[in-house]
């Protein structure tokens, strides 16, 4: 019996490590560089970032109720794949499924590209000089994210009391720092931010009042920000690991996505409370700016240094997680026959999938290098909205269809049981979606690029059709050894 349950996932993570999965997921870069460099990726947004999070967050609460309420009848490893792979098409799911795994990879590796310069402006902050410019050389740049990525491997692959011990205190610590933002929204204000930009640089700066309303840039922007509130569905991928899951996974993914859109609000309310809109858009144009960096011009150093810290936190808070949900997608997989059998491997003592980890680092380095070639970011965070939009909406279709589908897993549902509630919120996720993801997609042809592979559709469309001969293959393999095979993807894996 001991030797079985050591080829097992343990269920060891409560509500709270749940809740920090997805938290730790969405908070980083969508919270300190999008919402103020999205004035050089959607031009014209101007004084309508606000209102645009705001939008952005509608389609994915349906997405989140999607998830939670099909988290609540099929909890395990790989989340995403498993409710679409039983509850619509074996096919289907793994193309949701492998939408979000590429997505999450690359832009894991972006994130762990974006966070070194956060931690060049600490150390410049404290006077460091000569570690704040040996940190502006590529290959430092690009070894430092390296090695970040692969020391949460590592940390993973020990286990999730040794995940937990990393994530759970940083979270913490994470909040309260960015907390001195939402407080500092409250003491100051656009008049005491351009004094402290004459006092500090000499500088005086005219603030334009408003521009007109664009709906196509705000839709645009809107469609961007969509990116900052994706991340809660990593708890679903911990669905193998987690206590009392029927119930533990579904109020997670709602109390992070509430609490996180929360937190996103009043962050970047108090930012454009405090430095006026027009000065953001003008500074994004000529380079990189963030939270930290904007604020640096207003508060005191120390403050501004803590602000630097809290942003540099959770930029690497985000990395654990996110690395537990690709690993665990790739983890289903394996053991549905979809990839091969060893990425299934349970380590032994450590109760981890540790071979999916290491693949999971292997395609986050190559985010790195991606983003350090490309030279720009903002191409795997459209990467990732593109995959991420797609993998919500067959959730959404998934919720809509599995009574026909699936009816015996339909049944077990345990949250928000009522069926028209469930169609509303299916049928209103899908609406939204597909509107959010034409617009993101023409936005995003309709970009000028130096070359076509920095548009993210046709990377993300070819990525799509080497899923679909890779799906293609393994179905016929398994169709060959077991001609019930559609009968086995009804039935949730064992555990």
């Amino acid at each position: 019996m001991a030797k079985t349950s050591s080829k097992k996932l343990t269920r060891q993570m409560g509500l709270l490590a749940l809740t920090a999965t997805g938290v730790c997921s969405m908070l980083g870069a969508s919270i300190n560089v999008v919402p103020f460099m999205i004035q050089r990726n959607v031009p014209g947004i101007g004084p309508y970032v606000l209102p645009a999070f705001a939008f952005a967050a509608i389609p994915a609460l349906f997405a989140a109720l999607a998830y939670g309420i099909l988290a609540s009848a099929m909890p395990r490893a790989g989340g995403s794949y498993i409710y679409a792979s039983r509850g619509l098409n074996p096919y289907l799911g793994f193309v949701a499924s492998f939408s979000q795994w590429f997505g999450l990879s690359i832009v894991i590796g972006v994130i762990a590209y974006v966070t070194v310069p956060f931690i060049r402006d600490v150390t410049l902050s404290l006077g460091w000089e000569n570690i704040s410019n040996g940190l502006e050389i590529g290959w430092i740049r690009v070894t430092i994210a390296l090695a970040l990525i692969w020391s949460f491997v590592v940390i993973n692959i020990r286990g999730i009391k040794s995940y937990e011990r990393i994530v759970l205190p940083m979270m913490f610590l994470m909040f309260a720092l960015g907390g001195i933002v939402i407080v500092a929204g409250l003491i100051y204000d656009s008049t005491d931010f351009l004094t402290g930009l004459q006092e500090k640089t000499g500088r005086t700066f005219e603030p334009v009042a408003s521009i007109d309303f664009d709906w196509r840039i705000f839709l645009s922007a809107a469609a961007l920000l969509f990116s900052s509130f994706i991340g809660f569905d990593s708890i679903a991928q911990a669905g193998g690991e987690a206590k009392n899951p029927t119930k533990s996974l579904p109020r997670a993914i709602l109390l992070a996505i509430i609490g996180v859109a929360l937190f996103y609000f009043l962050f970047a309310s108090a930012v454009y409370h405090i430095v006026p809109w027009s000065f953001v858009a003008e500074e994004a144009m000529t380079k990189d700016i963030s939270a930290p960096g904007l604020l640096s011009y207003v508060l005191p150093s120390g403050l501004g240094i803590a602000i630097l810290a809290g942003a540099a936190i959770a930029l690497v808070n985000d990395l654990p997680a996110m690395l537990l949900s690709v690993s665990r997608l790739m983890f289903a997989w394996a053991k549905d026959g979809i990839f091969p059998k060893s990425i299934a491997k349970i380590h032994p003592k450590n109760h981890t999938p540790h071979i999916a980890l290491i693949a999971a680092g292997i395609m986050a380095s190559i985010g790195v290098l991606g983003s350090h070639f490309a030279g720009d970011f903002f191409l795997g965070i459209d990467i990732m909205v593109t995959s991420m939009m797609v993998n919500f909406l067959l959730m959404c279709i998934t919720l809509v269809a599995i009574t026909k589908v699936n009816p015996t897993l339909a049944k077990q549902i345990s949250v928000l049981k009522n069926r028209t509630l469930q169609l509303c919120i299916g049928w209103l996720g899908i609406l939204t979606l597909t509107a959010f993801l034409g617009i993101h997609i023409y936005k995003d042809l309709t970009a000028e690029t130096t070359a076509w592979y920095f548009h993210s559709t046709p990377i993300w469309l070819i990525v799509m059709g080497l899923a679909s001969l890779l799906f293609a293959y393994n179905w016929n393999r398994l169709k060959k050894q077991n001609n019930t095979i559609n009968e086995v993807f009804l039935e949730l894996p064992e555990e």
